[in-house]
């Protein structure tokens, strides 16, 4: 038996006025999608535990089969994984992303007008990461350049009671001062932040870009601290072998935490650019190789949505559907071996608010041996109406894998 998920992060939405009062999957002409919908179960899923922020740390968690009540210790300590971080038991890993602020003198009165400091490259970023790691790296702060505008800072005997440390994403066009967390163990991090600032204003990088027109990444912020994690290990807790296909940093700390594969698939980005079709071929790759489970994560919905992008939102649906799902089916029906699928978004990201929010997701499970009585489309409306809802995320995989009902 073959397994795949299809993790189409941030898919769900609510009706958008951009969209003629519909929602990214309704809007979407993703027939093979629906044609599975048509002949699977579909309901409702709860990824986002009461208490917990929804972010795709713990919703990927859920879908992953890892209750986030009792395994997520913080963000950063898995991405910080992911980039070969190695954490001490007393270290605090924290998200440093690099972004665009407004230009007022005053920090607290500074906007937030990029969070992901125009899509900057991984090289560029490297070269600003290394600088800051130079003017304010020393026993205690410790940089390290990540993917993209996603990197990693590490505090030596850290504490994570921080306060609220906002991510950017959600703030996007708001004045950062009421965001910064008012905590007193939350202070040296901000002086860092503001510190950045000055460091940055005419960095090289930052020079080339704005002579080009493009956002610079003329700041750092700070958030999503926490401590080691440790998960339990994804074969011994489910009896099958599993490989996890993500662009994203915190999905392959997640892999390399659970045992999971984390193949590096070239030109994978966490966006619309992303070579879908690369990443599809990594996962057949890895059921040729004898992995029982693929797990193949795409950004591109979420980052949409963070951005306020509707038609974007609705391309990344069908491009993921069209590009990823269709040479997925292709090589599952035509290997020998039964399958079941799994589909399904972590969190909503709807393109009203640009982040996340608590709300249940749509699923669809389609088993190759068992045609159901599905829904005639996979929509978050049609989801809800089959009355179906699995009120604990963690409990997903398990009904993948027919361990539960």
């Amino acid at each position: 038996m073959k397994y795949l998920v299809l993790l189409c992060d941030g898919m769900a939405d609510t009706q958008n006025s951009k969209l003629r009062g519909r929602t990214p999957m309704e809007c979407a002409d993703k027939p093979f999608i629906d044609s599975l919908a048509k002949k699977s179960e579909v309901g409702m899923c709860k990824t986002v535990p009461e208490g917990l922020k929804p972010g795709s740390d713990v919703a990927n968690l859920s879908v992953l089969g890892y209750d986030p009540l009792k395994y997520y210790t913080g963000r950063s300590p898995l991405e910080a994984l992911s980039i070969g971080v190695k954490l001490k038991a007393s270290d605090v890993a924290l998200r440093c992303n690099l972004v665009t602020l407004s230009d007022e003198e005053k920090y607290e009165e500074k906007r937030m007008i990029d969070y992901c400091a125009g899509d900057i490259s991984t090289e560029e970023a490297h070269e600003i990461i290394k600088t800051i790691d130079e003017k304010l790296g020393n026993d205690k702060y410790k940089f390290y350049g990540g993917v993209s505008y996603r990197h990693c800072l590490v505090v030596a005997d850290g504490v994570t009671q921080l306060g609220k440390m906002t991510p950017p994403h959600d703030i996007s066009g708001k004045v950062i001062g009421e965001y910064l967390s008012s905590s007193e163990n939350a202070a040296p991090l901000i002086e860092l932040m503001k510190k950045s600032c000055e460091i940055l204003k005419n960095h090289p990088v930052n020079l080339a870009r704005r002579a080009k027109g493009l956002n610079e990444a003329n700041a750092i912020w700070l958030w999503g601290e926490g401590r080691k994690p440790m998960l339990d290990n994804f074969e011994q807790m489910n009896g099958v072998t599993a490989c996890i296909v993500s662009a994203v940093d915190l999905l392959k700390g997640i892999g390399i935490a659970s045992g999971a594969k984390t193949p590096e698939v070239k030109g994978a980005t966490g966006y619309i650019d992303t070579d879908f079709e690369g990443k599809a071929a990594a996962g057949i790759e890895a059921f040729k190789e004898g992995t029982d489970l693929v797990y193949l994560h795409f950004e591109a919905p979420d980052e949409c949505g963070h951005r306020g992008e509707a038609e974007n939102k609705v391309k990344a649906i069908e491009l993921i559907d069209r590009l990823a799902l269709k040479p997925m089916l292709d090589y599952l029906g035509s290997c020998g071996d039964d399958y079941r699928i799994l589909i399904m978004p972590d969190h909503p990201t709807p393109l009203d608010i640009k982040t996340h929010s608590s709300d249940p997701v749509p699923y669809l499970i389609y088993d190759s041996r068992v045609e159901r009585e599905g829904v005639e489309s996979f929509t978050e409306d049609n989801a809800e109406a089959t009355g179906r809802m699995v009120l604990h995320g963690y409990r997903i995989m398990k009904k993948l894998l027919l361990k539960t009902d």
